[in-house]
């Protein structure tokens, strides 16, 4: 009997025996696949103010800034890319960190350890760099659009845009105002498809990449301080403490205590993840601005690039209609995505400092100061594009602004987050101290040498 049996299976035909191995094949690819999508899924839902305050680091202002680097520097500044990254995750983890453990914003912390003069001096620089941001941004998507439906009023678009953002803040509960926000940084991707769509020198971009050069010219060393200026902002340090506090407030624990106690190494773990996700991200649309306009209107010797709607015009005749049109809904899409973070870190600052009821989650009858300056903030915005501002005195102003105040507030950043009563077992480590110190360091040096071209 057991003879037979073996018999009959060793002489079952080839082809049973190769089915039998491509189902086993196919079932195990099939979980393989489920394991990724699980994965993905996992990884998007712990992305969240990391990812949206990496996004925003590149609005219409950002774009504008790189776009001019790569037109009149070539691929030479292009190391700066991945040289800033270290800078900025640490810089925005020490942030993240001060918020899920403290359960309060920055401007709080402080506040309550701090000299309450400096924190004003700061809160109204803020403000006033802000603005100047805010107005070049709604410039920019205006000129965005022109660029398309050239028939629209200029002044029409930018009353628009700015009405549209208030009554996404204003009106928008925070549960869904916080999901269009993360899927609005994805219109990122963009200027990643536009890079791919013209013709780059791989070698000499990847040499410009790994050896840095400097000039020390008055127009590179102010250039670099845009640089610096838009990449490592005030506004982002207040933006992305309060986040992480409203993701808190969103899982219900509402009060201080609780947040501080609830507060785990899982937690921390999943901030980390999501900050230097958003950082990655930033760093890397940063790294193909520049590559595409290097690529394109430095060696056309277009080298004077005003906003970001120039870049997106000038790059028409070299890149084609496709690279223009990406270029054109990156700059609306990260408006949109930017201005409300702009007006919104000022209102937590201004709102921690003066002790006024705060944060997206309430309604606007709740924290009328607090939607108050997001409103005037918005309004001086508008206001700039009236009187006709220079757009790239703007951006200047507000990268000297930026230049000034973020070594001040870095200071504080690092001194509470490193501070072990404060922080307890979530304190920073040496690595980040020594990363975190480095950059108040080259922000000072950067925005001095920038006052002194300009002003002296």
């Amino acid at each position: 009997m057991r003879k037979s049996i073996l018999e009959k299976f060793f002489s079952a035909p080839a082809e049973v025996l190769e089915k039998s191995v491509e189902l086993e094949r196919e079932i195990k690819d099939g979980i393989g696949r489920q394991r990724s999508v699980r994965g993905a899924r996992e990884y998007w839902k712990t992305l969240g103010p990391g990812l949206t305050t990496g996004a925003a680091d590149d609005d219409p202002s950002g774009i504008a800034t790189y776009s001019q680097v790569g037109a009149s520097r070539g691929f030479s500044l292009i190391w700066l890319s991945p040289f800033l990254l270290p800078l900025m995750g640490a810089v925005q983890e020490m942030c993240a960190r001060i918020g899920l453990t403290t359960g309060v914003g920055l401007a709080t912390n402080i506040k309550r350890h701090y000299s309450r003069k400096i924190l004003y001096f700061c809160t109204f620089l803020l403000l006033f760099a802000n603005v100047f941001n805010i107005g070049a941004d709604l410039g920019a998507m205006a000129q965005g659009v022109q660029l398309v439906f050239p028939q629209v009023n200029f002044i029409f678009l930018v009353f628009s845009f700015a009405v549209l953002s208030l009554a996404l803040q204003i009106f928008i509960p925070y549960r869904k105002y916080s999901k269009y926000l993360k899927y609005l940084a994805l219109v990122l991707f963009a200027y990643v498809f536009s890079a791919f769509s013209v013709s780059i020198n791989w070698m000499d971009l990847f040499k410009n990449l790994v050896i840095p050069t400097l000039s020390f010219s008055k127009n590179e060393i102010i250039l670099v301080c845009a640089i610096f200026g838009t990449t490592i902002s005030p506004y982002l340090f207040f933006w992305q403490t309060s986040q992480e506090i409203e993701e808190q407030i969103l899982k219900g624990e509402k009060t201080e205590e609780k947040r501080r106690s609830l507060n785990t190494n899982e937690s921390i773990h999943k901030m980390r993840i999501d900050v230097w996700s958003g950082m990655f991200f930033s760093n890397i649309i940063m790294f193909f601005i520049i590559a595409t306009c290097a690529a394109t209107l430095f060696s056309a010797g277009i080298t004077n690039i005003g906003t970001a709607a120039d870049a997106a015009l000038a790059l028409r005749p070299f890149a084609g209609d496709f690279a223009f049109m990406l270029f054109t809904i990156g700059i609306v899409g990260t408006g949109l995505l930017a201005i409300p973070i702009l007006a919104g870190s000022a209102s937590y600052a201004m709102s921690e400092a003066f002790n006024w009821k705060s944060g997206l989650y309430r309604k606007l009858k709740q924290a009328t100061s607090f939607y108050g300056v997001i409103i005037v903030a918005m309004i001086l915005g508008i206001t700039l594009n009236l009187i006709g501002f220079d757009p790239i005195k703007t951006l200047i102003y507000s990268a000297v602004f930026n230049g000034i105040i973020s070594p001040i507030i870095l200071f504080f950043i690092i001194r509470i987050s490193a501070n072990q009563e404060i922080m307890g077992e979530f304190k920073n480590k040496k690595l980040t101290n020594i990363v975190g110190w480095l950059t108040v360091s080259l922000l000072f040096i950067v925005s001095i040498s920038t006052i002194i071209f300009l002003f002296v």
